[in-house]
């Protein structure tokens, strides 16, 4: 790894690490750089135009690798449980190869909790995840496509709320995250949630988080 390249992965990491412990509008780029230990306070800006381009990065790192595994993963995909362990599982091994402790989760869930963010995560979806939506969906084509699009935004939420609780309490207590059987145990639950029948047809997406 060249030296602008190590500069630039140090800085990804201390802003990681920081926007997971104290929140992305609470850490000044400014605080980055020092933690990365580079002594040009603007090197934000240097290496990727500003706060903006930094939080793009972090995010198209995260996405990058969810997409290498997705690649390589091929689980039984011929039903809900299938398309839904292809979405859940990925996320799962990127968070399992993770030096310990991690704040991957965290900040993750910070990205996708924060609603200025929304742009930049939907601008970051890659066409295997899209892919793999559409198939769940055209299995669930049965329910109300508001209901099944709300539910696959919840799940979304589901999966970073439980990881970045989960990737907290490993490192307060010292234990290993076990993310592949957490993976396992969301998939399950997840897959229970998309396929179950409407009870109230005539609130079919009442959630207040946007689906687009």
């Amino acid at each position: 790894m060249g030296r602008s390249e190590a500069a630039r992965t140090a800085l990804l990491d201390a802003a990681e690490r920081l926007f997971a412990e104290a929140g992305i509008a609470q850490v000044s780029d400014r605080r980055v750089a020092e933690t990365a230990g580079n002594t040009n306070h603007s090197a934000v800006r240097y290496y990727f135009g500003g706060r903006e381009g930094l939080l793009r990065a972090l995010i198209d790192r995260h996405s990058a690798a969810v997409d290498e595994w997705r690649r390589k993963m091929h689980e039984d995909d011929d039903s809900v449980l299938g398309d839904v362990r292809n979405l859940v599982m990925p996320a799962m091994k990127v968070l399992e190869t993770l030096p310990r402790p991690s704040w991957r989760a965290r900040f993750i869930g910070q990205v996708l909790h924060d609603p200025a963010m929304h742009t930049l995560v939907r601008d970051a979806s890659s066409r295997e995840g899209a892919r793999l939506s559409r198939s769940l969906a055209a299995r669930l084509a049965d329910l109300d496509p508001a209901v099944v699009t709300g539910r696959a935004v919840l799940t979304t939420r589901i999966v970073a709320t439980a990881a970045a609780e989960i990737e907290a309490r490993a490192e307060r207590d010292g234990q290993d995250p076990r993310w592949l059987a957490v993976g396992s145990f969301i998939s399950d639950a997840i897959a229970g949630m998309m396929a179950a029948p409407i009870s109230d047809t005539g609130h079919l997406n009442p959630l207040p988080i946007p689906t687009s």
